[in-house]
């Protein structure tokens, strides 16, 4: 039997590269999320702060989230996430950056699609 055959379950790769032109208001939309997020402990509220305003791609981080990605896909029911964020050199004329290159441990049947 197939993979496809066998398990219901897909791992979907994303990668995005933003561009950050307002990191204020980046850092005020992240502030305004952990305001609102009242299952935050008090004392977790405080450090994430403390790193959202050091950090944009911290903030970032707590902006962009998986769940809502695929909360509204009809059919699936998201199992588990992770993510991260970093500030990195970008050169779109990189071939680091060739976002149709094969990795090498896809399967032939996978799908890759990019926006």
């Amino acid at each position: 039997m197939t993979t496809e055959e066998t398990s219901r379950f897909v791992r979907l790769r994303v990668e995005l590269v933003l561009e950050v032109d307002d990191e204020q208001a980046v850092t005020a939309a992240a502030l305004r999320r952990l305001a609102q997020d009242p299952e935050m402990p008090e004392s977790e509220r405080t450090q994430a702060e403390g790193a959202v305003t050091e950090d944009t791609a911290e903030a970032l981080a707590y902006l962009v989230d998986p769940f809502d990605l695929v909360s509204e896909v009809p059919g699936v029911e998201l199992q588990q996430a992770s993510w991260s964020s970093e500030r990195i050199d970008y050169d779109p004329d990189s071939p680091d950056w060739d976002l149709d290159e094969d990795d090498g441990d896809e399967d032939e049947d996978d799908e890759e699609h990019t926006g």
